[in-house]
């Protein structure tokens, strides 16, 4: 819960100097701070481990970096509820892809139906855009859980994290600089995208380590699920985004996908 609210908390920080700083440069802050200090946590060393893993980690890196990047963009559009409603269709749908059950079909159905009330029917507005970027960060979020799955059996530790994360920040420094420029060295703004790193990478990561040293899978993944809704409050707490009824039905309905795909999760047999 705790790992929960320092993420969400950190994109409402992010958010709230998109005027003076934008999603460009507000990941960038926050995927290079966390570079350095992963960096500085883990220190590894390039070794012949980690270079046979060079592919990996540069997919890895890719996911990650263009993960916030995307994400960020979209909230800039969308409240942040909505935004992590969205997203959370990417590791859904992954799930779904190895589907073993007629439950499976159901949590389908439901998020499926969450989308639905999220598209402008009946007189609901929503930027667009918004929803594509927010799609979009949920498929580099897929491809973010199958690359960290791969370079956790391959390297020890928060080693991979650590050079994922500098391969992400190399690939955002050039966006950033080219669209905003000079305010990424303002003081400022520098202090909060360091503060936004802690909160959304480097503490939000740890305790979700902690968490899964105590607690089963299913039980963490029906936690996880609990995050779009989280997302909504800080947004309206900090931002004042208020939702309607209609886009706290659909964020509620995914979030009842996700737990159920991660509650009644089927272990694959042992052959």
């Amino acid at each position: 819960m705790l790992a929960i609210a320092s993420t969400q908390l950190g994109s409402a920080i992010a958010k709230s100097i998109f005027a003076d700083l934008g999603p460009a440069g507000a990941a960038t802050l926050r995927v290079g701070f966390a570079a350095l200090i992963l960096m500085a946590l883990w220190r590894p060393r390039w070794r012949p481990e980690v270079y046979s893993c060079l592919p990996t980690l540069m997919a890895f890196g890719c996911a990650l970096g263009l993960m916030n990047f995307t994400f960020y963009c979209a909230i800039e559009r969308i409240p942040i509820g909505i935004g992590v409603a969205l997203e959370f269709i990417g590791p859904l749908g992954l799930a779904m892809v190895n589907a073993r059950q007629w439950l499976d079909g159901l949590w389908a159905l439901l998020a499926a139906i969450g989308i639905i009330l999220l598209t402008p029917l009946g007189g609901f507005t929503l930027d667009g855009w918004g929803v594509i970027l927010a799609l979009i960060a949920g498929g580099f979020w897929a491809l973010y859980i199958s690359m960290s799955a791969r370079i956790g059996r391959a390297l020890a530790g928060g080693e991979g994290l650590a050079w994922a994360m500098v391969i992400g920040a190399l690939i955002l420094l050039p966006i950033g600089i080219t669209i905003d420029g000079p305010a990424l060295v303002q003081p400022r703004l520098m202090l909060i995208g360091l503060a936004v790193a802690l909160l959304s990478s480097v503490i939000a990561y740890s305790l979700e380590l902690s968490a899964l040293r105590v607690l089963p899978v299913q039980v963490f993944g029906v936690l996880l699920s609990l995050e779009p809704a989280a997302a909504a409050l800080f947004g309206w707490i900090g931002l004042g985004e208020a939702l309607s009824l209609r886009a706290m039905a659909a964020i509620a309905l995914v979030c009842i996908a996700a737990a159920g795909a991660a509650r009644f999760q089927v272990k694959p047999k042992l052959s």
